[in-house]
């Protein structure tokens, strides 16, 4: 039951991030995609991700890295949305918030 919560949640994350996407990322934002790939696996895994091995590190690539959409682009775009963690960014106003925040 606990993995079906999360799993709607995340949906309903995702679905919230399509129609917020086009709005302006926060200005605290910070850092770079480390490339880890679990943002592209909230909820279920996107068709388009793929792993490339590089100097001994699994790095993940999107297939439509070039046309991918917005709400893949943007993401982290606010602290709140940000549910992947740890993750190359952060917000200079705390820490990426938790269950626990």
């Amino acid at each position: 039951m606990r993995q079906d919560r999360k799993l709607l949640y995340h949906t309903v994350q995702k679905i919230k991030r399509t129609f917020t996407a086009f709005l302006p990322a926060d200005k605290s934002r910070r850092g770079q995609c480390d490339r880890c790939g679990e943002c592209c696996k909230m909820g279920w895994t996107c068709p388009f991700l793929r792993y490339v091995e590089k100097d001994g590190r699994k790095l993940a690539v999107c297939a439509i890295h070039r046309i991918r959409p917005m709400n893949c682009r943007t993401y982290p775009r606010t602290r709140d949305e940000q549910l992947v963690h740890p993750c190359g960014y952060y917000f200079e106003n705390g820490w990426p918030k938790t269950d626990e925040s």
